[in-house]
């Protein structure tokens, strides 16, 4: 088992920047490919960004490139989501999941609780 906990979220105006981060306990982390995900009041959840156990190969969708990264320190078992020039329509929970590291979220087998972002216009 994994528990995944996400933090650094909250409320920041737009064109400002988060960095969330998940942490693992139980398990170790660095086995896993790390996938972020987020979900909007009243919408399905979406792929965000996505990274291999390595730490090779990172990607993001295409709403965020450019200005969201995906990194992970596997000596700290962290995986972090920098987030630039927040506009508002990335408000969302943020949630991480380890597992496949594909776009798709029934390919994770671990979740975190998730951590609000809100971004003021």
């Amino acid at each position: 088992q994994v528990q995944l906990v996400e933090s650094g979220g909250g409320l920041v105006q737009a064109g400002g920047s988060l960095r969330l981060s998940c942490a693992a306990s139980g398990r170790t982390l660095s086995t896993y490919a790390v996938g972020w995900f987020r979900q909007a009041p009243g919408k399905e959840r979406e792929f965000v960004a996505a990274i291999s156990a390595s730490g090779f190969s990172p990607f993001v969708t295409n709403s965020v490139r450019g200005r969201f990264t995906i990194s992970r320190d596997n000596a700290l078992d962290t995986v972090y989501l920098q987030m630039n020039s927040l506009q508002p329509e990335d408000t969302a929970v943020y949630f991480c999941a380890a597992g496949a590291g594909t776009a798709l979220a029934h390919e994770y087998d671990y979740w975190g609780q998730g951590t609000q972002v809100t971004v003021s216009s």
